[in-house]
């Protein structure tokens, strides 16, 4: 039975005078109970995603429920309270205190929420023995590894016992050793009744998983319309859209513009919009057509193969 469900979900915001939108109409369900990655490049919409789950940010658009609470329609209490009571966060760097303990960081969100202090401790010492920091939970944040301080980072998200366990890049900071340790614990920490999400690049995690959401737009997808005509002033793509295709002019011009500037020209024989398929990004400048244009649609296979030819071909 799927703990999360979105359909069509949609995040965009403004970022220099254009609209950027990492989430752009998204299908996913994950299960009860299960260690689910969200896969992708850097500004792939993984962290974006996390904070939606996470009650920190609104979609823009479409549905998200979790275990049947639909968060677009909840108010600002409710969703502070769906925050406190069904999520907990682990963040890549961490986020402990410098000041206190491990023990007294986890008993941190508790006190918080208002639970005494001698029951917000005593639920700290039971998390942090499940974890493996037992021996460590006097110890400053300064005076951890790594790794410990990711396990410390973890029992702090899980101290309240939540539904829904959130982790960002739980193992970029770490080495091959401390990371395959916080694997292996998240690895367990996904049960009947808590489902743990991980945001990640980390290919370890993957022969783990139970589910993964890859986030990554489909950059060699096959290009149905080889080629496209525009009228003069048509828009072939806007600003922060995704895209697989590599363009090629074969007649008139495309303008390049990001906001009101113009960036340059495309005449015949030019490409252009290659950096955002290949790098898995959103497009980084508007393409309009500067008259009568016809332009010619590559996979980036194809610009790949084209590129390679031409360098051959060069004296």
């Amino acid at each position: 039975m799927p703990i999360i469900t979105a359909r069509g979900l949609t995040v965009e915001y403004p970022a220099d005078g254009y609209v950027n939108r990492p989430i752009d109409g998204l299908d996913a369900r994950i299960g009860d109970g299960t260690l689910s990655l969200l896969l992708g490049p850097s500004g792939c919409g993984k962290t974006t995603l996390l904070s939606c789950l996470g009650g920190l940010r609104r979609p823009t658009g479409g549905s998200l429920q979790v275990d049947g609470l639909e968060l677009t329609d909840l108010s600002d209490g409710r969703l502070l309270d769906y925050r406190r009571r069904v999520v907990g966060y682990v963040f890549q760097s961490f986020n402990l205190i410098a000041s206190l303990d491990a023990l007294d960081n986890v008993a941190a969100p508790l006190a918080s929420q208002g639970v005494r202090r001698r029951v917000a401790r005593d639920r700290a010492r039971r998390t942090l023995a499940r974890v493996g920091m037992a021996e460590h939970m006097h110890r400053r944040p300064g005076q951890l590894s790594g790794g410990q301080q990711q396990r410390v980072a973890v029992a702090r998200g899980l101290v309240h016992d939540p539904a829904l366990l959130l982790a960002d890049e739980p193992t970029a900071n770490l080495d091959f050793v401390q990371a395959e340790a916080v694997i292996t614990l998240l690895r367990s920490l996904a049960v009947p009744g808590r489902s743990v999400i991980v945001s990640t690049h980390d290919d370890r995690l993957l022969p783990i998983a139970d589910e993964a959401i890859n986030l990554r737009p489909a950059i060699d997808e096959i290009v149905e319309v080889a080629e496209r005509r525009l009228a003069d002033g048509e828009v072939l793509f806007h600003q922060g859209e995704r895209g697989s295709a590599v363009y090629v002019v074969e007649e008139g011009a495309i303008a390049i513009t990001r906001g009101d500037e113009l960036l340059r020209t495309v005449g015949p024989g030019a490409y252009f919009g290659e950096l955002g398929p290949m790098m898995g990004q959103p497009r980084s400048a508007t393409a309009r057509a500067s008259g009568d244009t016809t332009v010619r649609l590559l996979t980036v296979q194809e610009f790949r193969n084209r590129s390679r030819h031409a360098a051959l071909d060069s004296p």
